[in-house]
């Protein structure tokens, strides 16, 4: 995946977003059952700079793309479900056609 156009940038920050979310999973019960705090830290710093990094690319493409409403809802609400933003990269941003 080469990363010249928006769409494959954004790819790339969807899958790292989607990857964040998930390791939740390993350190919310590392924080609450565990009493370890850091892990979740710096999980959620990362977890916060990839979405909004995920949401200002996601426009762009939205715009530059000039995608339809309803992909364009799927691709901003993806980001807000555990595994959504690979589901929208299966449905959507692996369709999109570089220009």
């Amino acid at each position: 995946m080469s990363i010249s156009s928006p769409i494959d940038r954004f790819r790339i920050v969807a899958y790292l977003e989607g990857i964040s979310y998930l390791l939740f999973a390993i350190t919310m019960p590392l924080k609450y059952g565990m009493n370890i705090k850091e892990p979740n830290m710096y999980v959620g710093m990362a977890h916060g700079i990839l979405f909004i990094a995920y949401t200002i690319m996601c426009i762009q493409c939205i715009v530059f793309y000039e995608w339809k409403f309803k992909n364009a809802c799927i691709a901003l609400i993806a980001s807000l479900i555990p595994f959504g933003t690979f589901y929208a990269d299966k449905k959507i941003f692996r369709n999109t056609k570089n220009t």
